[in-house]
């Protein structure tokens, strides 16, 4: 498994991120969710959990720094992670979290990053609720507070068009694609479109990484009790497939997409030179919490295997 301090540090990056703006939870959510990781699947080779463990040092260091300016935000990335000043905990106060989390679950949010975060910052806390003290709830709450007017993110549509926010795209008619009835509908639609679309090279809106987690985000917080919320989370996401969908294939523009020729649950994976490219170091963290996270809530063999085999694309 992972070290136990790198929850605790996952949560302080989180708790920290509103100082340096929203986006910068992308190195506090991807140390957390490094740890969940190595809980969920326990029984993976040491070697494994130690390649996790490297890339969660790298993102600690700060070698992701792109989120936010430092000079400007007056904090560096490394810094996002030092420990707060010990307090009582709280761990009623958690749900502040999630009613500040209503306030923008209806729509997409820069490609899901609002519930992805929070999600995140609630199982920390609601399974070590030693560490939900008035500083740490409040600096989360901050941080998904932080995209109450956020976008839904941006898409690029080639080279004509460039790149668009959501609210500038114009979306086909739903008729076939109709809302979600259920939490597990989503999941399978998710599943899906991970089997159908991730050979296609496409650019924007978070890309499957983010509907991955943008979906696990979803299932967490109704694993925890919090239903309401997450049947209020459901169109956002459906609006983020629908996104997706609208995006053109641009592999002759910017070349093929690349698949990994290893899974990165065998050692081999991690003994390779893994890219760190375009945000890849958070987000290959992240999503490998979050597809195993919603890959648990499908019986069928098959399609475990396929969507397995169409997650290549992720890992590469």
């Amino acid at each position: 498994m992972i070290d136990f301090e790198y929850l605790y540090k996952g949560i302080c990056g989180l708790a920290h991120a509103q100082q340096a703006g929203s986006m910068a939870g992308h190195l506090g959510a991807a140390v957390a969710a490094g740890y969940f990781f190595g809980e969920d699947e326990s029984m993976l080779p040491d070697e494994v959990f130690q390649g996790v463990t490297g890339e969660l040092k790298r993102v600690m260091a700060g070698e992701e720094a792109i989120w936010f300016n430092a000079r400007k935000a007056g904090v560096t990335p490394s810094e996002l992670f030092k420990p707060f000043p010990k307090a009582d905990s709280n761990p009623a106060a958690i749900k502040t979290i999630v009613s500040t989390l209503q306030k923008n679950v209806g729509q997409t949010r820069q490609s899901g990053h609002n519930i992805i975060f929070a999600s995140i910052a609630v199982r920390a806390l609601h399974d070590h609720q030693e560490y939900a003290t008035p500083q740490i709830i409040e600096g989360v709450c901050k941080l998904t507070a932080g995209f109450n007017k956020a976008h839904a993110g941006r898409g690029y549509y080639g080279k004509d068009k460039g790149w668009l926010t959501g609210n500038q795209v114009k979306l086909a008619d739903e008729n076939n694609f109709p809302q979600y009835k259920s939490i597990q509908e989503m999941v399978n639609v998710t599943i899906d479109q991970v089997i159908q679309t991730a050979p296609i090279k496409k650019q924007g809106f978070g890309g499957l990484w983010h509907l991955i987690n943008h979906a696990a985000a979803v299932t967490e917080l109704n694993r925890f009790g919090y239903e309401t919320v997450a049947r209020q989370a459901l169109p956002a996401h459906h609006q983020h497939v629908r996104l997706l969908r609208s995006l053109p294939d641009v592999e002759s523009e910017l070349g093929p997409q690349i698949k990994s020729e290893h899974d990165p649950r065998e050692p081999v994976y991690w003994q390779g030179m893994l890219h760190r490219d375009q945000a890849r170091l958070t987000h290959r963290i992240k999503t490998l919490y979050g597809y195993y996270t919603i890959r648990r809530l499908i019986a069928d063999q098959s399609t475990q295997k396929k969507a397995d085999d169409a997650f290549l694309y992720l890992m590469a």
